[in-house]
């Protein structure tokens, strides 16, 4: 079928909308109309080739949708049926049988590779040429094809609009906190960077129950949103001679749990030496740029945890309808991230979320 796609072709390149062809679904796979779906930065980081991707590709994995039609095999989604697309995996691989598909063995074929993880295959073509996938889904477009694997049916009664982010950021961010650290009640945590996964963490710090939630940014403006979504301390990083020590005083000796999610080793630092003795530090951003990036080892020698966290351990099929519930509830406003973007202005949608002022892009692609 024909479809029309985001598609960017040179490192660092603007997205130019052309019209492509799209598969028809496999056996295992999913045909979704995609309604909306979010800007994250791991596009950022595919487009400008620090994930390399095959180029030319279609970005986007945090779709949501319409089912139009499923493959022979597919059971858990019908035609009609309301979607969140997240990222793929093989099921088959002792992690995801362990119920850890945030891990997959296979997640950098199935995610990063530009084909499906089962072949060398892209369902999307130009001209007879393969254009690359991405985390088996590419929701830049009208319409995308997934595995049944990574397809998330959502109650009909929630905006669509608004879901693709729990795919991914949202469920990262809020994750860490609910299903990583397990937060106890009135535990304290500090939150390194209040972009959407910084603040998403925020929110699952205040569900868990933690009591002194630390937000640290760069921008008052995002600062503030931490605070109006219950953060009790917003500290710019800029105003403090030492941000860590700073917390400490805070907190008499450091914090139960620290989220990093900025990149930024001098960041990553400072998270693990915010913890108390024995703490944890979750790391949650990308790789960094810096060539030899170190952690002080007498930070770490006294008990604490440096965590490297993919997805929020979530398992997506529950962790996704759970924090719906949370939003149904008024306990999880995820929605007041979102800044919306018609496809045609993907290019000012990355822009402005590189710049700050927007924290949650999505992207409009067609009505419910």
């Amino acid at each position: 079928m024909d479809i029309e796609a985001a598609v960017v072709a040179k490192a660092s390149g603007d997205f130019h909308i052309e019209e492509l062809t799209l598969d028809e679904p496999r056996a295992d796979e999913v045909l979704v109309r995609i309604v909306a779906t979010g800007v994250c930065p791991a596009d950022t980081a595919a487009r400008d080739q620090h994930f390399p991707i095959p180029l030319p590709a279609v970005l986007g994995h945090e779709g949501a949708g319409v089912v139009e039609a499923v493959g022979d095999t597919v059971t858990n989604v019908e035609p009609g049926d309301h979607v969140v697309l997240s990222f793929d995996h093989d099921q088959t691989c002792r992690n995801c049988r362990e119920g850890n598909a945030a891990y997959c063995s296979n997640i950098g074929a199935y995610n990063f590779s530009g084909v499906r993880g089962t072949d060398m295959s892209s369902p999307l073509h130009r001209d007879g040429e393969q254009v690359s996938l991405f985390f088996g889904q590419s929701s830049f477009a009208t319409h995308s094809i997934a595995s049944e694997r990574q397809v998330i049916p959502v109650p009909a009664d929630v905006p669509l609009e608004i879901l693709g982010p729990l795919g991914c950021s949202i469920q990262t961010g809020s994750g860490t906190v609910i299903n990583t650290f397990d937060a106890n009640a009135g535990s304290s945590i500090a939150v390194f960077g209040v972009g959407a996964v910084g603040l998403s963490a925020v929110l699952g710090a205040v569900i868990a129950g933690c009591t002194t939630i630390i937000a640290v940014d760069l921008l008052e403006d995002r600062l503030d949103v931490a605070a109006d979504f219950g953060a009790t301390h917003a500290l710019d990083s800029r105003e403090e001679d030492d941000i860590t020590e700073t917390i400490r005083d805070i907190t008499n000796g450091g914090v139960d749990y620290s989220v990093e999610t900025t990149a930024v080793p001098r960041v990553a630092r400072q998270a693990v030496a915010s913890t108390r003795i024995p703490g944890i530090c979750g790391l949650l951003g990308g790789a960094s740029s810096e060539p030899d990036p170190t952690l002080d080892m007498n930070d770490i020698l006294n008990g604490r945890i440096v965590r490297g966290v993919s997805q929020g351990d979530s398992v997506p099929e529950i962790f996704i309808p759970q924090l719906i519930d949370l939003y149904w509830q008024d306990r999880f406003p995820f929605d007041e991230l979102i800044t919306f973007y018609e496809l045609d202005e993907i290019n000012q949608a990355f822009a402005d979320s590189e710049n700050g002022r927007a924290i949650k892009p999505v992207l409009c692609v067609d009505e419910v």
